[in-house]
């Protein structure tokens, strides 16, 4: 073989490993909120497409939304909150007709089991003892900006912002509310129910306080296995998709 037959068999297969590489493998970026029923439904999807595989990432919604901006590979993004998929379909960030809103939540307030029984409704959290709440980030956390619509609809924004604790994800104010770091947190009632043998929920948010919950998903216009993107997108939003959410106390769309 001559030294430029190796150099252009060499190119040739160096152009083509990224595709061939991801050709089996479907990307995954959902909200932290979503763990647990997409790690049922990426065993599921495995099991159901024979030699694909499920990269799963996990993080706030802004943080994924952030991440498809500049540019890292994914082929479908699950959103905690519409306005992470608005602000990338605006852009042209998502395949148009692949957006789906298929599920909702329920936002409530909890304190560690045993402890804080002084606090039994979201008015309590102006009370003097109650230090440290913890909240998302309500820029990036789709479950922080619900709680800061719920607690300036409820004209308890200004009493309790100093003693506000910004979260990176909704699993981190779980988590602080569990371990006592933090006297009460606000949290997606889901997450309470992971956590139902540290946490003690106090009361759930009024729906007309804050936008609706809605969990929307779609394929990224970046996509290399956009049939791959579309099927998992089926998957979620099938029967046996929502018999999964429902059991993890989502609420489905019809």
């Amino acid at each position: 073989m001559s030294r430029a037959t190796f150099r252009f068999l060499f190119m040739v297969i160096a152009l083509a490993a990224p595709a061939v590489s991801a050709a089996g493998q479907l990307t995954v970026s959902a909200a932290a909120s979503l763990k647990a029923p997409f790690e049922e439904f990426a065993t599921l999807f495995e099991a159901r497409h024979p030699g694909m595989k499920v990269a799963k990432n996990f993080a706030a919604s802004g943080v994924l939304r952030s991440q498809i901006e500049s540019g890292a590979p994914t082929d479908v993004f699950a959103s905690a909150s519409p306005r992470e998929i608005d602000s990338l379909e605006q852009k042209g960030d998502i395949v148009t007709g692949t957006r789906r809103n298929f599920a909702g939540n329920t936002i409530v307030l909890v304190t560690a089991m045993e402890s804080h029984d002084s606090i039994s409704s979201f008015t309590s959290l102006k009370n003097s003892g109650v230090r440290r709440i913890a909240i998302g980030n309500p820029a990036t956390v789709p479950a922080g900006s619900y709680a800061a619509e719920t607690l300036k609809s409820l004209n308890l924004w200004e009493a309790v912002r100093d003693r506000l604790v910004y979260c990176e994800h909704v699993q981190q104010v779980a988590d602080y509310v569990a371990r006592g770091e933090v006297d009460a947190g606000i949290v997606f009632l889901t997450d309470a129910a992971l956590h139902r043998a540290e946490l003690r929920v106090v009361a759930a948010t009024p729906e007309s306080t804050h936008a609706p919950v809605v969990y929307a998903i779609a394929v990224v216009r970046s996509t290399r296995a956009e049939t791959a993107a579309r099927d998992f997108i089926a998957l979620v939003t099938s029967k046996d998709g929502k018999k999964i959410l429902s059991r993890y106390g989502f609420r489905v769309t019809p």
